[in-house]
């Protein structure tokens, strides 16, 4: 019924809608640049420069994109930043095979990517009751699990009938669709962000030591995610009969573990503090993942990626809350960014460290998977003091972001 009462809520399917349709390119870019360089004779390490040109751009401009926001509002920099990320890719689809268009349009891609994450989720207390608003954040988190899924599927679907260069075209529009859609909305347009707190200067959210350990927690979370894909990988290559689908399959269970998790999360109405459940989510998360150690046959191991997919999406559901809370007054959008950025640095440190550990050990790829939301967690239960003492309650501003 929490999510029936949601869903029926104005605007809600709305902006629903154009931030899932806008967010898709972000969930196709990696595997879509790959193809469209490959198909057009460029070299893997001209492949790996554009990918990891995307990657960083979109890390810096997340949170830059984030604290314009916050200073003009939602409408103008969803659109202009769409526009922009459409340029990037049209000048990859123009040109694939030539090195500088290449880098550059993902690098433009990547830095303009419209900032839908956290503009969503700074319009919710707007949108929801103040009892919806976990709900809510957990409904947010849950559609995430079907990015993971329906974006590489998407590449696949439109690169094999049309090809890749058709593929980069559909995610530029995908982008400037969702960001018309969401800017449109009513919430949106009047959506104002208090003034800043004083002394929030040029640091702004990251002021606030509770936020930044939050951050650095999370990051831990995105480092495990990242051990987990190569994990899986590596895994899928050692039993090739034994696996429909081989790492797609076990990245798919740990998804959709993921969406029925944050669902399940949603559901309940849990007394305790934000700080104590984000903390407690983390360790439960490592408990989820720590199976993996064991390394099964290929049954056992799909059980055990559903299993290792629980943790994540409700961790991240009340992480969303707890920012709002600890982000300083008008920061909170550029909060959200910072999120979306150590969550993507950790993931790709984890990539980048189990990958070069892969080749002589698939149990280090694994604990190292562990370790990474394990320390995370660890850091955010030494630091739920900080967690739990928000600098500005989200009550305090009903018709504001926090």
């Amino acid at each position: 019924m929490g999510y029936l009462a949601l869903l029926r809520a104005p605007h809600v399917t709305r902006l629903l809608t154009g931030t899932l349709l806008g967010r898709l390119p972000a969930g196709m870019t990696a595997l879509v640049i790959a193809l469209a360089l490959r198909g057009a004779g460029a070299p893997y390490s001209r492949i790996g420069l554009a990918t990891a040109a995307y990657a960083l751009a979109a890390a810096i401009g997340g949170p830059v994109l984030g604290r314009i926001v916050d200073r003009t509002g939602q409408p103008r920099v969803l659109v202009c930043s769409a526009v922009l990320a459409g340029l990037g890719y049209a000048l990859l689809a123009l040109d694939p095979g030539s090195a500088v268009a290449a880098i550059a349009g993902a690098a433009v891609a990547g830095a303009a990517m419209p900032p839908l994450e956290p503009c969503l989720r700074a319009l919710w207390p707007d949108v929801v009751t103040a009892d919806q608003l976990d709900t809510a954040y957990a409904f947010d988190s849950a559609s995430q699990q079907i990015l993971y899924v329906a974006g590489p599927l998407a590449v696949a679907g439109i690169a094999g009938t049309a090809g890749p260069t058709t593929a980069l075209w559909t995610a530029a529009g995908l982008g400037l669709l969702g960001a018309l859609v969401v800017a449109g909305t009513a919430p949106a347009r009047r959506w104002q962000a208090p003034p800043r707190a004083h002394g929030a200067g040029l640091l702004g959210p990251l002021r606030s030591p509770g936020l930044v350990l939050l951050l650095i927690g999370l990051a831990g979370a995105g480092w495990t995610v990242g051990a987990q894909n190569v994990l899986f990988i590596a895994y899928a290559e050692r039993h090739p009969h034994a696996l429909p689908g081989g790492a797609g399959l076990l990245l798919a269970l740990a998804a959709l573990a993921g969406l029925l998790g944050a669902l399940g999360y949603g559901a309940l109405r849990l007394r305790s503090s934000t700080g104590t459940r984000t903390w407690a989510l983390a360790l439960v998360m490592a408990c989820c993942y720590l199976p993996l150690v064991a390394l099964p046959g290929p049954a056992p191991m799909a059980v055990l990626a559903f299993v290792s997919g629980l943790g994540l999406a409700p961790l991240l559901a009340a992480a969303f809350v707890l920012v709002a809370e600890l982000a300083p007054t008008g920061t909170v959008t550029e909060a959200f960014a910072w999120l979306v950025t150590l969550f993507a640095t950790g993931n790709a440190l984890g990539y980048a460290v189990s990958g070069s550990l892969v080749a002589n050990s698939l149990a280090a790829v694994a604990w190292c998977a562990v370790g990474g939301i394990t320390l995370g967690g660890l850091l955010l239960l030494v630091a739920r003091r900080r967690l739990d003492a928000p600098v500005a309650p989200r009550a305090a501003a009903p018709l504001v972001a926090v």
